[in-house]
């Protein structure tokens, strides 16, 4: 009984020494999102743009040469960005004295990143790296982005609301 004893002992120090197997290999992950991401899982897409005060020529030089390409653009899905993509620009400034642009996506292509530093560098086959610089240091902060779903259309008569459920039983 004590040679038992002994040996289960003896065991136990050796396993307690020997490392672990490495666990299983897993199935690789797809990559992390960029944070910097315009892209949308929603049908609807505002992205807030502050820029400042003094870089607003150079900001709204890259917003119509964007404009300019994809207005002339063949390929259908391309087109179909273009047409739900409005840029507008704020009568008033941020707190801050910067020029606020809203560029309201109406309805977002799905995955679509929507950054126009990388469709124009796409469209003009390498954008000019002074174009691209410009538009970069024209930002006063990152832009927001707010994904939508749609709540209530105003033109249309809301849904019924379902039926409250029934009030719980005490103890049941």
């Amino acid at each position: 009984m004590l040679t038992d004893v002994l040996v289960a002992y003896t065991l136990a120090l050796q396993l307690a020494q020997t490392p672990p197997p490495p666990p299983p290999p897993t199935p690789e992950t797809a990559k992390p999102a960029d944070p910097a991401t315009s892209a949308f899982a929603t049908d609807a897409g505002l992205i807030l743009v502050a820029i400042k005060a003094d870089k607003v020529a150079d900001f709204e030089l890259v917003i119509r040469t964007l404009q300019e390409k994809l207005s002339a653009e063949t390929d259908p899905a391309r087109k179909a960005i273009a047409e739900g993509w409005r840029v507008f620009k704020a009568a008033e400034p941020d707190e801050k004295g910067n020029v606020v642009y809203v560029h309201a996506l109406l309805p977002a292509t799905r995955g679509f990143d929507y950054r126009p530093s990388l469709l124009l560098d796409e469209l003009l086959n390498s954008a000019p790296p002074e174009l691209l610089s410009k538009y970069r240091d024209a930002f006063a902060a990152p832009p927001s982005k707010l994904s939508l779903t749609e709540f209530a259309n105003m033109a249309v008569a809301p849904a019924p609301l379902p039926p409250p459920a029934p009030p719980k039983k005490p103890g049941g």
